[in-house]
């Protein structure tokens, strides 16, 4: 489409816990130039909390706000234009489980409960209805990435540290959705929430995008900008979140991460009577890993699946 191109956004949750998985998200948005998202969606989104409009922001505000997992959803689910039917079928519609390695994780296999979990169904349809309307009847593309304790160390064992590990899931997830679409002539420009006091990208960019020369245009504290060839730019700045792509894989990485981490719970506290449940955050999950120890080591359950070291 003439005087268009893609923007997509990328984030993640769950970078800092011991137990659970990171979750990297991405979502694609069909844009006419370098127009503010959130002004030209002005009548379907906002970046604060507005009754009639979908939220659409950092997911640790809006998850934090009271509304917990429902405002997640209602955001995500009207972005995708449909409810899933259920965990398993967004985990699939979002091509989240790359690796089949979900119900080798404690607590995740069998775990299928009809959505929304917690939203609104014809909240969520309203939404949808007016953000498809205020895009002209396209849709937003949304990918995802679930990496569970046991590749998340394998990853940090092959790339050194946790940085990296997170640096190559994010860059190739943002591979993978630019090829589901990409048509060869569209401008694509991709932003990244920096991957902590990362200020160097370029090695990582080409690793994945190995077709062209990825030039780099500025590495800073603020944002690091690498560009390939005429179409493709990349940037990767503080406080991300601020730019709405960005913010909404925001969303549906902590909607993945907080369903899954319901799934981990619920698993454990059939076993262990009582148990609190954990974000997995590491004080925490000291405590929880303590309290399950006994039974973890009665039904075999290895650390290597349970426990990510760093």
């Amino acid at each position: 489409m003439k005087g268009r191109h893609w923007r997509i956004g990328i984030d993640e949750a769950g970078y800092g816990p011991n137990l659970g998985p990171l979750v990297v998200a991405a979502t694609a948005w069909r844009t006419a130039g370098d127009a503010d998202l959130y002004q030209t969606l002005a009548a379907a989104v906002s970046p604060t909390r507005a009754e009639a409009r979908l939220w659409i922001a950092d997911s640790k505000a809006v998850y934090t706000s009271g509304g917990g997992v429902a405002l997640l959803e209602r955001a995500v689910y009207a972005a995708m234009g449909t409810t899933p039917a259920t965990w398993l079928a967004l985990v699939a519609a979002l091509g989240a489980d790359e690796v089949a390695a979900m119900n080798a994780a404690p607590g995740q296999d069998g775990f299928d409960p009809a959505l929304p979990f917690h939203a609104d169904a014809e909240a969520i349809a309203s939404a949808a209805r007016r953000l498809s309307g205020v895009l002209g009847g396209d849709t937003p593309r949304l990918a995802a990435r679930m990496v569970f304790p046991a590749e998340f160390n394998a990853l940090v064992a092959t790339y050194g540290t946790k940085g990296a590990a997170l640096s190559h899931v994010s860059i190739g997830l943002a591979r993978k959705l630019f090829d589901a679409i990409d048509d060869g002539s569209t401008p694509v420009a991709f932003t990244f929430d920096k991957h902590g006091g990362r200020n160097r990208y370029g090695a990582l960019l080409q690793g994945h995008f190995p077709e062209g020369w990825v030039e780099t245009l500025d590495e800073a504290r603020a944002a690091s900008r690498y560009r390939l060839g005429e179409r493709l730019t990349f940037t990767f700045r503080t406080k991300g979140e601020a730019e709405l792509p960005v913010a909404l894989a925001s969303m549906t990485a902590k909607l993945l991460r907080e369903l899954s981490m319901e799934a981990f719970n619920t698993f454990w506290a059939t076993h262990v009577p009582g148990l609190k449940p954990t974000a997995g955050y590491p004080i925490d999950a000291k405590r929880f890993k303590k309290e399950i120890a006994a039974v973890q080591r009665k039904i075999g359950i290895e650390d290597v699946v349970l426990w990510r070291d760093r």
